[in-house]
């Protein structure tokens, strides 16, 4: 009549958890890059880059970090050194040091004191990283000595 009841109680399922966005890739202090950055994974950059960026996943733009392009692309956009262009992404974060001379669209949008951008802020309830296409870059045209003759 008073007996505890044996049974386990139910399992709560637990929440799905966030894909963990962690930095894959490294462009080191003193490295310049020119051309397409892209692909799936992190990339912090702490070198001078200039070019397009199409990332599906995180981009941190470090202290040292340069980078001059039309647009980025990212789901998650770190910033404490120099952007110049335009920045779409899901998540964008000025730090202190951070530097932004672009419009930046976003969903999510936080600075520190200190952080400077000369842009507008476009907030939208949801953001197109258009990803799939650009994450690749254009396919070289064949060279002349690789066409077929006919």
């Amino acid at each position: 009549m008073f007996r505890k009841r044996t049974s386990p109680a139910p399992a709560v399922p637990s929440p799905a958890a966030a894909p963990v966005e962690r930095i894959t890739s490294v462009l080191g202090a003193g490295m310049v890059w020119k051309g397409h950055l892209g692909g799936s994974g992190g990339v912090r950059i702490e070198g001078n880059f200039e070019g397009d960026v199409a990332l599906r996943g995180l981009l941190v733009v470090s202290e040292t970090g340069r980078v001059t392009c039309q647009s980025l692309r990212a789901n998650t956009v770190v910033v404490a050194g120099i952007v110049r262009g335009d920045i779409t992404a899901q998540k964008v974060e000025i730090r202190r040091t951070g530097r932004i001379w672009g419009n930046v669209t976003t969903v999510s949008f936080a600075t520190e004191e200190g952080a400077f951008l000369r842009g507008q802020v476009i907030m939208e309830d949801q953001v197109d990283l258009g990803n799939e296409a650009a994450a690749e870059p254009p396919p070289a045209p064949p060279s002349a000595s690789s066409q077929d003759e006919t």
